[in-house]
């Protein structure tokens, strides 16, 4: 028989649809004998060794993610195309049977992560060379999904945020046609965000290659950056192999663009 106190507390720390690691329930305060008993009564339900759902709760990946993102000690949170696609923005519908959902942290996932039967698939991309750390715990330009009512939100980038986070993966998973319309999409950005982050960004490579394809488009915030206030760093970037060189960026850009 559970202890109704601590069966309470377990509610109120695992709603349903989220997911815990028996650690992190611990840290909650539940003993390790409550949860053995919970275990063994059905109330937990394990996914993977030590990590937990609550009864038979039917689990998306939003919720998954959302567990990670609250018992993360770093950020972590969904970025590039999966950020765009929340907004409305992807151009493209993700191909294939499961949804690839990309994550941006300084720190590797969680191993058990993968484990756990769910219809997506996520890919890790570290953001040491991309954004500085203070960057990384600024809720500023990060947004919020409810994606279940009275739950906590998926945190995701913002459209300027997760713009420049889609051009990491560029040429290798995205190419320059997918990336310059989903661009072509991007007419409301806030150049106000864009300056703050192109000033942040660590990468010479995404920060060049962003302002070549702004270029391209023309659209109205392009006029209030200040390219001269961003490091974009000395010397030709190679981005597209066997391309031709952009002159103004000095990055070699498919021929065909």
């Amino acid at each position: 028989m559970l202890n109704t106190k601590a069966r309470t507390q377990l509610q109120n720390a695992l709603p349903l649809g989220m997911v815990a690691t028996k650690p992190w329930l611990e840290a909650q305060g539940l003993s390790l004998h409550f949860l053995d008993n919970a275990v063994r009564s059905r109330t937990l339900i394990p996914l993977t060794a030590g990590v937990y759902v609550r009864l038979e709760a039917n689990l998306s990946w939003k919720g998954l993610v959302a567990s990670v993102q609250r018992m993360s000690d770093s950020p972590i949170h969904v970025g590039g195309l999966t950020a765009l696609e929340l907004e409305g923005l992807g151009h493209y519908v993700s191909i294939g049977d499961k949804p690839k959902i990309q994550l941006y942290s300084n720190s590797a996932l969680p191993r058990w992560l993968d484990r756990i039967d769910i219809s997506a698939e996520f890919e890790w991309h570290g953001t040491k060379r991309i954004w500085p750390e203070t960057l990384m715990h600024n809720s500023q330009y990060l947004r919020q999904n409810t994606w279940r009512e009275a739950l906590p939100p998926l945190f995701y980038s913002c459209p300027e945020k997760a713009i420049l986070e889609l051009l990491t993966t560029v040429p290798q998973h995205t190419s320059f046609e997918h990336a310059d319309q989903i661009l072509q999409g991007l007419s409301n950005l806030s150049p106000r965000k864009l300056d703050v982050l192109l000033k942040a960004c660590c990468s010479i490579k995404i920060k060049r290659l962003f302002l070549w394809l702004a270029n391209r488009q023309q659209h109205a915030w392009f006029k209030y950056l200040t390219p001269e206030q961003y490091d974009l760093g000395t010397g030709k970037r190679l981005i597209a192999q066997n391309g031709k060189l952009e002159p103004t960026w000095q990055i070699t850009i498919p021929k065909e663009m």
